[in-house]
This record gives structure tokens, C-alpha cells and sequence, in this order.
């Protein structure tokens, strides 16, 4: 069985030729049958590719070689029979993680990074409070022990959660935070200590660098962790776990969701039922049809890939709003 390596990386890094860029890349990562999605903008790089493992390791070399980028670090993870990738997009944007705050560069400063071997030392002192900067489609499978959740849609409303919760953050001795791998919270460090927010720390490497190098006898997380790509989620050894995505609303679900009466394969499930139209619905419920039908021809149907595992990879996902963000 053939075995695909992901590498989830960023970095922050003045790249002002960032649009000569996108072709090289995307000629390497074709030549290198490498396919993934990558942001590039002035302040770096972000992204993800999967694919053979020699051939993720030439892409990381060809942008090692650009002395810009020579200290890049990446996150590695494994999956069986399938990428969890479709399609190679490299695009260009104004900011490689987006808050849509002006002047919160994460060049200038950020808060200080906490080891994942000295993470769990961290978050068990009891004057530290912990925050978790990811989402609400996040956090609902998985965080750290004691966490505080932002209860938040999409990033960008992450400063309105810092300014109605002040007075707590101000009366905290430390202020950890994490997210998936790391980039949110270079933003949101900077963020915090723009707003004059002293002993700011946060998990270096995000919870993907925790899940790799932290024994699960050891660890302090609980349940699993969201990814951005085919495989929803994983776990401990940074392995696929059990969620699959919804094709409707594309939040993650579990076997429970699809036992729901509000659940329907390839239409909707219980977090999106009430939200989407009649006419969304059958265009859906068509759109399943005609994936079925390629299936039995022995046909593939184009589709995108916007997260499932295995056994959900030749169904077809649908567009409605709102929809968790492909980010971090």
C-alpha cells in the first residue's frame, strides 16, 4: 500500500517578490506530483502539501533553497492508500493568516514559544490562563484540559473576543495560547501584546507538534484534532482519527451525526439541516446521484476534497454558507 507524507508548514519571512513566486512553485510541486494548497504574501508562506515522500521532500528543498526561507519548518504526518490532498493551488494574499487587524505584524514581535516537552509544566500553574485560538468547529473535538474556548467563527473575530474578555485576560499571570500548527497564534501573540498584554506564551508548533512528540500516557489533550484536508482530524502520532466531514456544512461529524433522522449523506446533517434551502438541498441530492453514477460506470466525478477519510473519498462535498474555512 503506498503511504503519502502531508507536511504542514509557515513561516513568516519579508518576501516581496512573493508573486514571481507562484509559477516556480507550482512547476515543482507538478514535477514532484506533489499536491496540497499553499498562501504565499509579503509576509510569507503557509500551507499544506501531500503526496510521495521523496517527492514533498524536493518541494521542501526547493523552498529551503531560497535563503529566505533556508530555517522553514514543517510538520510531517503519514496516511495509507489515499491523499488526503486534492488539486495544487498556490495563491497569492495579502496576509498568509487573516485577522484583518492592520499593523499586528508578527515579524516585528510575538509572544514567547513554549516547547511542546515543557507544554504540559505550563498549562498546570495555576495562574497561567490557557486559550484556545481555533474555532468553534474545532474546539468542539478536541482541546487541552482546561482551555478556554473563543467560541468563534471564523479568526477574525478574535479581537472582539479579546476586548469583551479584558478584565479576565488582564488579571491573568501568564496568557498561553495554542491553535493547529502554530500560525494563528503568531498573530494572535502579537496581537495581544500590541494591546499592551504582558507574559504572553504559545505552543510552539500548535497542537500537530504536541500530538507528534508528546506520548499519549503523557498528554493533557483531549479528544481530537481538526486538520485541514482530507483526513478531519487526527490524533496521538498525529494518525487519522474517526471524523468525517459533513457535505453540506463541511463541519466535522462522527458515526452519531449520521445515525441523526437530520442527517443525509451528501446533503446535510444536524449542525446544517435548518440552514440550507430547499433548492440547496436537491442540488445536492443530484449532485450524489451523478458521483453515484460515475462510481458504477468505474468512472471518477470531479469533486473537491474539502475533508473526508477513506471510505468517504468519491463523495461529492457541497457549498453552502456558513462552511469552516480551509485555514491554518
Amino acid at each position: 500500500m503506498e503511504r503519502y507524507l502531508t507536511a504542514a508548514l509557515y513561516k513568516f519571512v519579508h518576501l516581496d517578490d512573493y508573486e514571481s513566486l507562484r509559477a516556480p512553485l507550482l512547476n515543482q510541486c507538478d514535477a514532484a506530483s506533489v499536491i496540497g494548497k499553499l498562501i504565499l504574501a509579503s509576509e510569507g508562506i503557509n500551507g499544506t502539501i501531500s503526496g510521495p515522500p521523496e517527492g514533498v521532500r524536493t518541494v521542501l528543498r526547493f523552498l529551503r533553497d531560497d535563503p529566505r526561507l533556508g530555517s522553514l519548518e514543517h510538520k510531517e504526518s503519514w496516511t495509507d492508500g489515499y491523499n488526503p490532498m486534492v488539486g495544487m493551488k498556490v495563491l497569492l494574499r495579502k496576509e498568509i493568516v487573516t485577522m484583518g487587524v492592520e499593523g499586528v505584524d508578527p515579524l516585528e514581535r510575538v509572544g514567547e514559544y513554549v516547547e511542546p516537552q515543557l507544554w504540559n509544566t505550563l498549562i498546570a500553574e495555576p495562574n497561567v490562563l490557557l486559550i484556545d485560538t481555533r474555532n468553534t468547529y474545532e474546539t468542539n473535538i478536541g482541546s487541552f484540559h482546561g482551555a478556554v474556548p473563543p467560541a468563534t467563527e471564523t479568526f477574525a473575530e478574535f479581537p472582539a473576543w479579546v476586548e469583551e474578555n479584558r478584565p479576565a485576560l488582564e488579571e491573568a499571570g501568564k496568557i498561553a495560547m495554542y491553535c493547529t500548527g502554530g500560525i494563528r497564534c503568531e498573530r494572535a501573540t502579537s496581537y495581544l501584546l500590541a494591546q499592551g498584554f504582558e507574559n504572553v506564551l504559545h505552543l510552539k508548533g500548535g497542537v500537530l507538534k504536541y500530538l507528534e512528540e508528546i506520548p499519549e500516557a503523557e498528554s493533557m489533550w483531549r479528544g481530537e484534532c481538526f486538520v485541514f484536508d482530507g483526513r478531519v482530524s487526527v490524533v496521538h502520532g498525529v494518525k487519522p482519527g474517526s471524523y468525517s466531514r459533513c457535505r453540506g456544512c463541511r463541519h466535522p461529524i462522527r458515526e452519531i451525526d449520521k445515525a441523526s433522522p437530520l442527517f443525509e449523506d451528501g446533503v446535510c446533517c444536524p449542525h446544517c439541516h435548518d440552514r440550507i434551502t430547499t433548492a440547496q438541498k436537491e442540488r445536492f441530492r443530484e449532485r450524489r446521484r451523478q458521483v453515484s453514477l460515475a462510481t458504477a460506470r468505474g468512472e471518477s466525478h470531479l469533486f473537491e476534497n474539502t475533508g473526508c477519510n477513506e471510505k468517504d473519498r468519491l463523495k461529492e462535498p457541497s457549498t453552502p454558507s456558513p462552511r469552516p474555512p480551509e485555514v491554518d
